[in-house]
C-alpha cells in the first residue's frame, strides 16, 4: 500500500473510491445502501465534494476487503494539498500576464510550483518580451534553461 499511496497521495479519496467501484462493477447507490449510508453522501463523496469521514472510510474498507485507514491516509494527504496549495500564494505579477495567454484556465488556479515545466514552455512559445521577463525573473534563468534546453 506505501507505495500506491505515494503515486496517489494529494488525490481526493472519493476519486480512488469511484475508481475502485468501476473496477468492481458495483454501483454506487446499491452499494452506499448495502454499508447502511445514503447514496447522496457516497455521490458527494466520489466527485470531491464532501470529505471523507473515519466511521464512512472504516466501512467502506471493510465492505470492498481493503487496508484499514486507506481512505483516511488519502484524506490527510488531501488535505495537506490543500493547505499548501492555500500558504503557497507565491505567483508572477498578473499584471505583467495576459490572461489570454492562459485562455482555459483562471491565473489565481495554476500550481506555478507543480506546472511550471507547462507554464515556461507556453510563456516562452506564445507570450511577448514582457511575459517572457516576468516568468525568468520568477523561475530564473536556471530553471528556464533546464526546462527549454534539457540535456541530451
Amino acid at each position: 500500500m506505501d507505495q500506491l499511496i505515494k503515486i496517489i497521495k494529494g488525490i481526493h479519496p472519493g476519486f480512488m473510491l469511484e475508481r475502485e467501484l468501476k473496477r468492481r462493477k458495483l454501483r454506487k447507490g446499491p452499494f452506499a445502501l448495502s454499508i447502511h449510508e445514503f447514496p447522496q453522501t457516497l455521490s458527494a463523496i466520489t466527485k470531491g465534494k464532501r470529505n471523507m469521514n473515519t466511521a464512512l472510510a472504516l466501512k467502506i474498507e471493510k465492505a470492498l476487503g481493503l487496508e484499514e485507514g486507506y481512505f483516511m491516509i488519502l484524506q490527510v494527504y488531501y488535505d495537506i494539498e490543500r493547505e499548501k496549495q492555500k500558504q503557497n500564494t507565491t505567483h508572477p505579477d498578473f499584471s505583467k500576464l495576459r490572461p489570454a495567454l492562459f485562455w482555459e484556465t483562471k491565473m489565481k488556479t495554476i500550481d506555478w510550483t507543480k506546472q511550471k515545466k507547462a507554464v515556461i514552455e507556453r510563456v516562452f512559445e506564445r507570450g511577448n518580451d514582457i511575459e517572457k521577463e516576468e516568468i525568468t525573473r520568477f523561475y530564473g534563468m536556471k530553471t528556464i534553461a533546464e526546462i527549454l534546453n534539457p540535456p541530451e
